[in-house]
């Protein structure tokens, strides 16, 4: 089984989900996806992601991002435990968690990682783009629940930096400066970057984030 990588292509699957069965690629479309993995159903950690993820819906929306849930469980199981989500979180699930009894997609993506615990799936995150490459992964213990205003963070970085010469700086957020990419000589660009550029060493040159 091989580890994916960044800027792999991720493999297409087709699997059963609470909404019925998906076929990876046909229902990511032209959308930047998330796809998260999770130990099993009625765990505490993840019915508080599943509803957070839930009521981040609109910022996901707003990036063009599509999220998507997995568990080793079966869909009737799923379904069952969206209802105990949606009540303890206050939200409503209406996005797939797809019901990987066969670990068919946990083996694909590499979600098991065996000496930590053979038996469930770790905490991965992955964000892949509309042209199915990998992003970013993260991948938490089964014991700590993720921070998805970090998730956020990261897919606005990628999206910004995928259409301008910038890279984001640490704890960088939207609407920040930004790093001018050192490929670029600094004449070069304050012709590029019109909001100006500060040259802070000739290395290091920060300029306002360039589409707000």
């Amino acid at each position: 089984m091989a580890t994916l990588r960044l800027g792999d292509t991720v493999p297409d699957f087709t699997q059963d989900s609470n909404i019925g069965e998906i076929s990876f690629y046909e229902w990511a479309g032209d959308s930047w996806v998330v796809l998260f993995s999770h130990p099993a159903d009625y765990t505490p950690v993840c019915t508080t992601e599943l509803g957070e993820v839930s009521k981040l819906r609109s910022e996901f929306e707003k990036r063009n991002v599509k999220t998507i849930a997995l568990s080793v469980d079966g869909a009737e199981s799923h379904k069952g435990w969206i209802g105990d989500i949606n009540e303890t979180q206050s939200t409503t699930v209406d996005y797939p968690i797809l019901a990987d009894e066969d670990k068919k997609v946990s083996d694909l993506y590499d979600m098991v990682h065996p000496n930590a615990d053979a038996k469930v799936t770790v905490r991965t995150v992955f964000v892949i783009d509309p042209n199915k490459k990998l992003r970013l992964s993260i991948t938490y213990p089964p014991s700590t629940g993720r921070n998805f205003q970090e998730i956020l963070r990261v897919i606005d970085s990628l999206q910004l930096t995928d259409k301008y010469s910038v890279a984001t700086p640490v704890n960088w957020k939207e609407g920040e400066d930004v790093v001018v990419a050192p490929s670029i000589p600094t004449e070069e660009a304050k012709k590029k970057f019109p909001k100006g550029v500060t040259e802070i060493k000739s290395y290091l040159r920060m300029t306002p984030q360039p589409d707000k």
